[in-house]
């Protein structure tokens, strides 16, 4: 069994993803299994930097094949804010709550029409011998006016899905590793891996 590090301590996205690859023949491990690690300063300019960099460091670390993504909601009438700080988009140190505090305040009395986003993801898998690729996904839809659902992490609560007319936070893990932009971006990272790695 092919044995691929998720480059990540954010127990929600290791659960996606092993909850996606189950019934395959490739092992994630999280990065927090392998011992303490020191956190990689994601200074790059975009998704794609920021997700290659965390997978090239712990490839080199490790020696496994290695899997991080860098993802985030982009939103139209903020200029794409908070784009690549969507973490820390209400200071290094926020909460998920703080951050959705933000953006609605940013957000406040801004009509539905012009709230609209989408989440990214970039997912890059470095192979220790050298080899690099990335796999993008993205999911659109809108801000909306106050949270709701228990599911789900980071902005899901705020982000409303208008073919199932719910939020992230409110859609089933089953139906969310369906139509997530990590979903998007996993169904690709699956293909190549069993083009590449299946047996």
């Amino acid at each position: 069994m092919e044995k691929i590090l998720i480059a990540s301590k954010n127990q929600g996205k290791i659960r996606e993803v092993k909850d996606r690859f189950e019934s395959t023949d490739f092992e994630f491990v999280g990065l927090s299994s392998l011992g303490d690690f020191e956190e990689v300063i994601e200074d790059g300019a975009t998704f794609k930097e920021n997700a290659l960099k965390k997978a090239r460091i712990r490839a080199k670390e490790t020696q496994l094949i290695t899997i991080a993504d860098d993802s985030g909601l982009v939103v139209e009438y903020l200029e794409g804010k908070p784009g690549i700080y969507s973490a820390r988009f209400a200071g290094d140190e926020a909460t998920d709550e703080e951050n959705n505090k933000k953006l609605l305040k940013e957000l406040a009395g801004v009509p539905r029409e012009k709230r609209k986003a989408y989440f990214k993801c970039i997912i890059a898998l470095v192979i220790p011998q050298g080899k690099e690729y990335c796999f993008s996904g993205t999911c659109q839809g809108f801000i909306a006016r106050k949270p709701c659902g228990e599911n789900g992490f980071g902005y899901d609560p705020l982000f409303f899905v208008p073919e199932y007319n719910k939020t992230m936070g409110q859609l089933s893990l089953v139906v969310k590793n369906k139509i997530s932009h990590r979903a998007r971006a996993l169904d690709k990272l699956e293909k190549f891996l069993k083009d590449n790695f299946g047996k």
